[in-house]
């Protein structure tokens, strides 16, 4: 995050650019649909005159049943620096950092976690508050199928933050305690203690079977709406990973209000991948 604060200052410029990782090959390595984060990874290399190759999945072998093994291999081979990797199956950056030289980012596995998507959070929120030890922030939603949920417990206890993950029963994964969490189902309670309201799409993609009675009745109990706003304290920040429903985990014009730093998470993460492709490489390649 330190890394990344002075990096900030670079997207505000006329000029967007350094010359940090010139030489530098990164592929993006997405098997799945994204906006946000593979246009963010793709802006933070430019911006460090790496040279950027997308990789898509209709457009290549995997289309023609090529193993996610055969293709990290091929890219290897095309001494590559460096892989980002987003896939719908828990575990894929593994296998991709078993069979290439170049360095792995996990950009998101199945339901497993999202740690870049983790940092841009901590950054916005450190940012906006100044600091992060002792904040309690509650996460809502549908925790059971969200890689950033379970990132982002992990990260927000690390640095010494509360979490409640607040769900119908159905949408929570067991054991999540373990991970550090309390539970609750009741927004409405849970609002009223919280510094953070992180809110989370349901990810109807993911679910083999249905999970919740309706969405008319989820948005009633654990949607965010202008009468449970009124219950929370007056800078509570409101974020949302994206896309966004609105409408369903949060009333339209609430996701732009001055406590929503949706857009902001946005810019944020620009910097944050910045600094990630810059610590992993800049510097000796044997480190």
């Amino acid at each position: 995050m330190t890394t990344a604060k002075s990096f900030v200052e670079v997207g505000e410029r006329e000029i967007k650019k350094l010359p940090t990782l010139r030489g530098k090959t990164i592929v993006n390595l997405f098997y799945e649909p994204s906006t946000r984060t593979r246009i963010s990874f793709e802006l933070a290399g430019k911006r460090l005159s790496a040279d950027i190759i997308n990789f898509s999945e209709k457009a290549s072998a995997a289309a023609k049943g090529e193993s996610l093994k055969d293709t990290t291999r091929t890219l290897n081979a095309m001494n590559i620096n460096a892989v980002v990797i987003r896939h719908p199956y828990p575990g894929s950056p593994y296998i991709v950092a078993r069979n290439t030289r170049a360095r792995v980012i996990n950009a998101g596995d199945g339901c497993h976690e999202h740690p870049t998507q983790s940092l841009l959070d901590l950054f916005t929120i450190k940012k906006r508050l100044g600091y992060l030890k002792g904040l309690k922030a509650i996460i809502v939603g549908d925790i059971f199928h969200s890689r950033v949920a379970r990132s982002n417990i992990l990260a927000f206890k690390k640095m010494g933050m509360e979490v409640k993950v607040v769900a119908p029963p159905t949408l929570l994964p067991a054991q999540v305690e373990e991970l550090g969490a309390e539970c609750s189902y009741n927004l409405a309670e849970a609002v009223s203690e919280a510094d953070i309201i992180y809110l989370l799409r349901m990810q109807t993609e993911r679910q083999a079977r249905a999970f919740i009675p309706s969405i008319r009745e989820y948005v009633r109990y654990y949607g965010l709406n202008r009468t449970l706003l009124k219950k929370a304290k007056e800078d509570v920040l409101i974020m949302h990973p994206g896309p966004m429903t609105r409408g369903v985990e949060i009333e339209s014009d609430l996701a732009d209000i001055p406590q929503s730093t949706i857009v902001e998470q946005v810019t944020s993460g620009i910097a944050v991948r910045m600094a990630i492709l810059y610590l992993i490489l800049s510097g000796d390649e044997s480190e």
